[in-house]
């Protein structure tokens, strides 16, 4: 499972000129879902993202979490994070989960997020999505289940 993080002051998520999904200051999480994932690739996610300290305390340092910064979560399904281009130029999506099984795993992982006292608004599964975002930093952060990096 992947996940792109990005600290933000709002974001929102828009389907048929509707907002869907809003937060203020939090985080933007795109999750996308392998083939190979299973609910513990989730749950490891789930407290890495509920846990990181990338918003700043008093001295200015990153050290808070987004829950003590007071901040939600958006999640936002999005398989192009598992796009393979090494062998060209069009994306192979060949290792995202099947929308199906996707679908399970991203819902099980916005449970595990709510589960941490994390206030979390979504996306439309599988929907055409317009994805705006003020990102404060830019703070951005790249989790891989797998650790691949």
């Amino acid at each position: 499972m992947r996940a792109v993080i990005q600290r933000v002051s709002r974001a929102s998520v828009t389907v048929d000129e509707k907002v869907i999904g809003e937060i203020g200051p939090g985080l933007l999480v795109l999750l996308g879902v392998a083939t190979t994932d299973a609910e513990a690739d989730a749950d490891y996610l789930a407290d890495k993202i509920a846990g990181l300290r990338i918003f700043e305390d008093q001295d200015g340092k990153m050290n808070r979490s987004v829950g003590e910064a007071g901040g939600a979560v958006l999640a936002v399904s999005q398989f192009t994070l598992y796009g393979d281009v090494r062998r060209g130029k069009r994306p192979s999506f060949d290792n995202a989960a099947r929308p199906e099984r996707a679908r399970e795993l991203y819902e099980y992982f916005v449970a595990q997020i709510r589960h941490r006292g994390l206030h979390c608004e979504t996306g439309q599964f599988q929907a055409m999505m317009s994805v705006a975002l003020v990102n404060q930093g830019p703070v951005t952060v790249l989790l891989d289940s797998a650790k691949v990096f």
